[in-house]
């Protein structure tokens, strides 16, 4: 596959930073929200001299470095940093259990460890002889001593001298991404330097991205979405990316959006789902007479397209791409974003796949609960078809394909054959080549005549009630249900709970969930209905992409 860009040398991390820093040099590249900017010449000299000063440590070509912290500017010196010379930075999530960050430490044979203060503490629990020295992320200095261990002393960065450095080859490990997937418990993805270039590169034909583009960073930079999406295609095309080192609340956000002014954003669907559900719809169904026009086809039309024009202002009054990706988008919320003729797309993939896979185009055709069409140079297939719904697992092979899953050549063998990635995921493709995801392949329920249930698409019909944060659809002694968590702050309002009694409160929440269990059931197929609806107290444990971990739920 040809990309059209010049200078670059090899598929290379060093490649492609090397390249944006000769052509962007005194532009701005990243920044902390308030923060003065770090041009692409400042960037790249922080990495070649936390390359050398990794070098001058002990750190060589093929040893394996964490990365445990929030989102910050150091977070990408410290990953192009360890991947310039050909060593394998292990990007850790911040907000995995202390138990998993160790596992992760010690599985992928760490030999030191970034990490911010914040996250400190965790490394000080670690017993691990290997682990031989601790960076602070935020001053990018080496920890002369912890709890545990006694590390080297700080050593004074010097100035550095490029062809002192190895370089990596395109094909060598680059990353090692853990999952914390759906289905039980993380995996270390191996992704070589060409994995993750190949797939940046592979965003020019979906979106244009110029330099004076302003990204928004609210996912964690150790999800590779992020990583991939938010970091490496930005800096491929010369624009800046803000950071914000709050969990992104609603006035966390609404702040940033007025300081940054954001052009572009990723997000996953939660985040967009909820400012429909808390705050568009309540202004359209707040009165009879509102709920009524806004049943109406043309009206409805006419009052999303001004809720659009209203939602890009709250966003700063300049995005013009807004991309969603991680888990499945309700279609109802799709549908108020095509009318509000709002900038989103879709995108599909998995880690495993550095990620993309198939997205929708900018400012093109957008089909409705559709990923969109292959990103350039992927290619995708269905195979073992459903003859009644033609529904397959969805397999796909690129540059961006894994190298496998570290230490497990087993499992990698069960997901790579002949070079195509067995996705797990189940849909179809139509015939203008636009891909539908239906579900997993490990969450699809039999029905008593052999039907194939999914139950992402039920789950889709239950969460459009503006009351429903979340549900998970489960067969239950052979019979169809769903457990389903409520906005209790909306529960509050609507039953006074503050001046009803608990026995009185619990016993309409009963009664609604049985209303909306009938109505769901008008809406989906006989095989497909609901034969009870029950409280889920607690909020479903998720994953960093917001899907429900279902096989803690399943019995």
């Amino acid at each position: 596959m040809n990309y059209p860009y010049e200078n670059l040398e090899n598929f290379t991390l060093a490649s492609l930073i090397n390249r944006s820093a000769e052509i962007y040099v005194d532009e701005p590249v990243l920044s902390k929200l308030d923060q003065e900017p770090t041009t692409y010449g400042e960037l790249h000299q922080s990495i070649l001299a936390m390359s050398k000063l990794l070098l001058e440590n002990g750190i060589k070509k093929g040893d394996k470095v964490a990365l445990l912290s929030e989102n910050m500017p150091n977070w990408a010196v410290a990953y192009f940093a360890t991947t310039y010379f050909g060593a394998v930075i292990v990007p850790i999530l911040p907000d995995f259990h202390k138990a998993d960050v160790h596992h992760i430490i010690r599985h992928s044979d760490a030999k030191a460890i970034f990490v911010s203060q914040k996250h400190i503490d965790t490394v000080e629990e670690l017993d691990e002889e290997d682990l031989t020295f601790v960076i602070k992320l935020d001053d990018l200095t080496i920890v002369d001593e912890l709890t545990n261990h006694r590390y080297l002393s700080k050593i004074k960065q010097k100035n550095v001298n490029i062809k002192e450095l190895a370089k990596p080859d395109e094909n060598d490990m680059a990353a090692i991404l853990y999952t914390s997937g759906t289905t039980g418990n993380s995996k270390g993805v191996m992704l070589s330097h060409k994995n993750l270039v190949t797939n940046a590169l592979s965003t020019y034909e979906k979106v244009t991205i110029l330099p004076s583009d302003v990204f928004l960073s609210i996912l964690p930079l150790a999800h590779t979405l992020e990583c991939t999406v938010g970091l490496l295609v930005p800096i491929l095309h010369g624009a800046s990316v803000v950071y914000i080192d709050k969990v992104p609340t609603p006035s966390v956000l609404l702040k940033a959006f007025s300081i940054v002014k954001p052009t572009m954003m990723l997000s996953v669907p939660l985040i967009i789902e909820k400012i429909y559900k808390n705050k568009v719809l309540p202004k359209f169904t707040n009165s009879l007479a509102m709920k009524t026009l806004y049943s109406v086809p043309l009206f409805r039309k006419q009052l999303n397209k001004i809720a659009g024009k209203k939602l890009i202002e709250t966003f700063g009054g300049r995005l013009r791409f807004f991309g969603i990706g991680g888990a499945g988008l309700s279609p109802f919320v799709e549908k108020f974003l095509i009318e509000a003729q709002f900038p989103y797309i879709i995108g599909y993939g998995l880690t495993e796949t550095a990620p993309l896979i198939a997205g929708s185009i900018l400012g093109d055709t957008i089909k409705i609960t559709s990923t969109g069409t292959a990103f350039p140079g992927v290619e995708i297939k269905i195979i073992n078809e459903d003859p009644k719904t033609g529904s397959g697992e969805i397999i796909s092979r690129s540059p961006s394909v894994m190298l496998g899953y570290y230490k497990d050549e087993k499992q990698t063998a069960e997901v790579i054959k002949d070079g195509w990635f067995y996705t797990g995921d189940l849909g179809h493709i139509d015939e203008d080549g636009f891909l539908f995801i239906n579900g997993r392949s490990k969450n699809v329920i039999i029905g008593s005549g052999g039907e194939n249930i999914f139950p992402e698409q039920i789950e889709a019909v239950i969460n459009q009630n503006s009351v429903v944060l979340d549900s998970l659809v489960l067969m239950q002694d052979n019979r169809l249900i769903a457990k389903v968590h409520l906005d209790y702050e909306m529960i509050d309002e609507m039953f006074k709970a503050n001046h009803t009694p608990d026995s009185e409160v619990k016993e309409k929440i009963t009664n609604l969930l049985e209303e909306m269990r009938v109505e769901v059931n008008t809406k989906v197929s006989n095989y497909c209905k609901m034969v009870k609806f029950s409280e889920q107290i607690e909020p479903f444990v998720k994953t960093p992409t917001k899907k429900i971990k279902r096989f803690l739920y399943v019995d």
